[in-house]
């Protein structure tokens, strides 16, 4: 185990096509992961479709970031989708540490047995809170996050159910946002950790076509807005409590 943050070599699962995107959210997480970006190698699944399960062996760290290109629902389509679900399971398996956001969040559900289901119109979008469970109080990520928080949030797939090994962590009215497979180093998140309020701004205007109705739509959603710093700390507390600490 690494006893110190620049000691850290960590496995970006990246589900990004555009060139804008990927360099931004491979800083988003090096940044709140508070590394260098060369300590984050990235394996891009538009780049290399095709992987091992255990392409994660020898790192101190899983990450798996979202999507806007992809639909893990399609894995026909996407075919990466199967060999993400076996690096995921493989990574659980070896108790390596797993920080996973949105498309990685519904990668792992699927992958641990439960079920995605889609919504075309009414989906989340923008900075929403976020309300916790019981099980949040004593998780080393959320003990310090107040109830509610808000947190970026930007999906058309999502769940409102786990399988029996995994403990729901945060929710909205509208799913299931946050949960950690017991008695394992392994997290997952529908909302973003990785985004700010600034980068959702950038990603979402990027996107406008894929989720909004028009440039109308587009400013409403960014008007309302804000920061999410607790959201955001989740990373820090990963590399702090879980991938240093132990």
């Amino acid at each position: 185990m690494p006893t110190s943050r620049a000691a850290l070599k960590l496995l970006l699962l990246q589900i990004r096509d555009g060139e804008q995107v990927r360099h931004e959210e491979h800083q988003s997480f090096a940044n709140y992961c508070q590394v260098a970006p060369e300590q984050i190698d990235i394996l891009n699944v538009f780049d290399t479709p095709s992987f091992t399960a255990d392409a994660a062996d020898g790192y101190d760290a899983l990450l798996v970031g979202g999507a806007s290109e992809a639909n893990v629902l399609e894995p026909q389509r996407y075919p990466f989708v199967s060999d993400a679900q076996r690096l995921i399971l493989n990574s659980l398996q070896q108790d390596l540490p797993v920080f996973a956001s949105c498309f990685g969040f519904q990668l792992a559900v699927l992958a641990l047995g439960g079920e995605i289901l889609h919504r075309d119109q009414g989906f989340e979008m923008g900075t929403l809170p976020i309300s916790l469970t019981p099980a949040a109080i004593d998780d080393p990520l959320f003990s310090n996050v107040p109830n509610p928080f808000m947190a970026v949030s930007v999906h058309r797939q999502y769940t409102d159910r786990l399988p029996e090994r995994c403990e729901v962590l945060a929710y909205t009215e509208q799913c299931i946002h946050a949960f950690r497979v017991r008695g394992r180093r392994f997290w997952a998140f529908q909302f973003h950790p990785e985004v700010d309020k600034r980068i959702l701004v950038e990603r979402l205007t990027y996107y406008k076509a894929h989720y909004t109705d028009g440039d109308d739509h587009l400013q409403a959603v960014l008007d309302n807005a804000v920061e999410t710093p607790y959201s955001n700390h989740l990373m820090t507390a990963f590399v702090d409590r879980v991938l240093i600490a132990g």
